[in-house]
């Protein structure tokens, strides 16, 4: 596979890089070779000395497929795009990670918080503190030459990052891993040298990134559904659940252009089952016969719940040798299993894991095309050419056959075991769910034909009906939470410089008795049995609700704190002052005061506004206004203070000869 014809590297491209914007994009970029004595081994990363020695294990473990996975035809060459999930080493780690590491939430405040107790305010942004992980996009190559040691040869080229952006990463390994095989270890230093070029990431807008003479058009996910350990909090309040987008172009989750319909086309009807799966964090196992079909399959269900961010750990493609397996393996029967998805192709997992509660199947055996395909947004990991046609009647519920019903009895019964002498399409679980398969969204899906072409389009018309369905019925389960994220502001001849009313706390219990009164709503009523407040139980016990519930709660209030800031700028001091008594007069004072030194505090620290200098002054002035009317003996009382007499540009002579201090206020410029 050579490199598209449409690029090529400008001759006159300086090699210097700027490290700083590489990392707004990147880590590293990293050639790692499969070597038949020494195992895995990077070659090659750029920049140096990106990782601890551990680490590049970690990375190089998990660029390559289990031999349980590789493509076993004997074609030549044989390229796939996959990616992975890793926790980063700390400095002082020793050992491998403990349960409540893995968990990442803090279980105390979830069970302190159904037994009655008040959460008003955020304690603290960063859920998963000290819980960084890294993004890993992989191009892998495998190349057959009966020449060589056991007839052929692997290496895999990754980009390493902190952001899960696979709409960027994704097609720009289409471009640097055919590059690197043609000019060799060049081609790392090319590609960083244009990413570094690149602008600032902005969440939730398309971008247009130059790569040589080629230009990657891409959507980035929105700040509010990327993991809180990325450390992005610039957000919109009408930009987050639980409201309904009005533009449908923009991503409103991670992984937005993963292919939901190719992927889980053998069991649609379980979608809805592990829509409610994801939504209260339960752990599930993902089998996939390669690491494109299973890592596809853990994005597709990290997108379903969009745009509520995903909270759970989740590992897209998952070995034995990254250092939470030895934990995970240890659980004992009875244990709990901490909530993560977990994408798989080696069936060891099925013995190992046993503890875990939900299981499931997808893809199927690679067929014998020389190529893993991943040109579309929606067509990611899928083997292009499938024979069969999607079938609408596959999915009515009126049609199954008794031959069928036995098949599905035989499948149950057998259990996932049954995947270790034949990969099949299945979902086992005994988990009940609420929330009803809607029917009417199967029946618009597309049948894709036997045609690639066919089939790669009607895919991207399936997919757009599904996310769509899936969203908005994420949304409507949020809307209940909508009155606990609500701003004030100040209404007209109301005073702005006191300080605005809380949030309403919320109250576990109380929000679920208030909702089983009211109900829950006409579009969830008619898709959920009657046992649908259990769902908003598990909901709240579950990893996902408190970081959201948090994160949306700090990002209101930020809003809040900006109408406020802006009817203080508005505010027409004088008139104000007309209609107030004494006692607001000297409330006003102090809080217009206590504005102006967090204003003050806000500059010292960095992270003054761009209108800092003019909202001084306004506040500034507003003081002054405020002082001015302010009785004498008070005003002298005042400025005994002189950080205050400064604020106020006031210069006090407290001798006169007839006995009373003069007061000046000076220039407000």
């Amino acid at each position: 596979m050579s490199r598209s014809p449409s690029f090529s590297v400008k001759q006159e491209l300086s090699l210097k890089t700027d490290l700083e914007s590489l990392k707004q994009w990147a880590v590293a970029f990293c050639i790692i070779r499969f070597d038949l004595e020494q195992g895995q081994l990077i070659e090659e990363c750029y920049p140096p000395d990106s990782f601890s020695n551990e680490e590049e294990l970690d990375v190089a473990f998990s660029s390559f497929p289990d031999s349980v996975s590789q493509n076993q035809n004997r074609s030549s060459i044989h390229d796939c795009i996959f990616f992975f999930r890793i926790r980063r080493r700390k400095k002082s780690e020793q050992g491998n990670v403990t349960s409540s590491e893995i968990v990442g939430i803090d279980d105390e405040v979830s069970s302190k918080f159904m037994k009655g107790k008040v959460i008003n305010r955020r304690k603290n942004r960063n859920g998963t503190k000290g819980m960084e992980y890294l993004y890993g996009f992989v191009f892998n190559r495998q190349r057959h030459d009966e020449r060589l040691k056991r007839g052929g040869e692997q290496k895999s080229v990754v980009i390493l990052s902190h952001n899960p952006y696979s709409s960027v990463f994704r097609p720009l390994l289409q471009i640097m891993g055919p590059l690197y095989f043609d000019i060799g270890k060049k081609a790392l230093e090319y590609i960083a040298s244009y990413v570094s070029m690149w602008p600032t990431p902005v969440p939730g807008k398309q971008m247009e990134l130059h790569i040589g003479n080629a230009m990657l058009k891409v959507s980035l996910p929105p700040a509010h559904s990327l993991p809180f350990e990325i450390g992005i909090f610039e957000e919109s309040a009408s930009a987050m659940a639980p409201f309904l987008p009005s533009n449908q172009s923009i991503p409103q989750g991670l992984f937005h252009d993963s292919d939901i319909f190719g992927t889980f086309r053998g069991i649609l009807l379980q979608l809805w089952l592990l829509w409610e799966l994801m939504l209260i964090g339960e752990p599930i196992l993902i089998i996939g016969p390669t690491p494109p079909q299973c890592c596809e399959a853990v994005a597709s269900l990290v997108s379903l719940v969009a745009p509520l961010p995903c909270s759970v750990d989740f590992r897209p493609y998952f070995t034995i040798h990254d250092p939470d397996f030895k934990h995970l393996n240890s659980l004992r029967e009875g244990d709990m299993f901490p909530p993560m998805v977990l994408g798989v192709t080696n069936l060891f997992f099925l013995k190992a894991l046993c503890n875990i509660p939900h299981i499931v199947s997808v893809g199927s055996p690679a067929s014998n095309s020389n190529q893993v395909a991943f040109a579309s947004r929606s067509s990611a990991s899928r083997i292009p050419g499938r024979p069969e046609g999607f079938g609408l009647q596959q999915l009515s519920l009126k049609k199954f056959s008794p031959s069928s019903l036995l098949s599905a009895v035989k499948l149950r019964r057998d259990g996932p075991l049954c995947l270790m002498t034949e990969h099949k399409e299945a979902i086992w679980s005994t988990y009940v769910a609420t929330t009803k398969p809607d029917t009417s969204i199967l029946n618009r899906l597309i049948d894709a034909g036997i045609s690639p072409r066919v089939e790669e389009s009607m895919s991207v018309v399936n997919n757009e009906i599904l996310r769509r369905h899936f969203l908005e019925l994420t949304t409507n389960f949020l809307a209940p939470f909508g009155p606990y994220f609500r701003a004030s502001t100040p209404s007209e001849g109301f005073l702005p410089f006191i300080d605005p009313p809380p949030l309403p706390p919320f109250n576990g219990e109380e929000f679920l008795a208030n909702l089983s009164a009211r109900g829950v709503g006409k579009f969830l009523s008619k898709r959920m049995k009657s046992n649908w407040l259990d769902l908003y139980k598990r909901f709240l016990k579950g990893p996902n609700f408190m970081p959201w519930f948090q994160r949306r709660r700090t990002v209101v209030e930020q809003e809040q704190h900006r109408l406020w800031r802006q009817a203080r700028m508005k505010a027409d001091i004088q008139l104000l002052i007309s209609k107030m008594s004494e006692l607001e007069i000297v409330d006003s004072f102090n809080s217009i005061e206590r504005h102006l030194q967090g204003e003050i505090l806000m500059e010292k620290s960095g992270r003054a506004g761009v209108d800092f200098a003019e909202t001084c002054q306004k506040l500034k002035n507003d003081l002054q206004a405020v002082f001015s009317v302010l009785p004498e003996d008070m005003q002298q009382l005042l400025l005994m203070n002189p950080e205050r007499a400064t604020l106020l540009q006031v210069s006090w002579e407290p001798t006169k000869p007839h006995g009373h201090p003069s007061l000046q206020i000076g220039s407000p410029r």
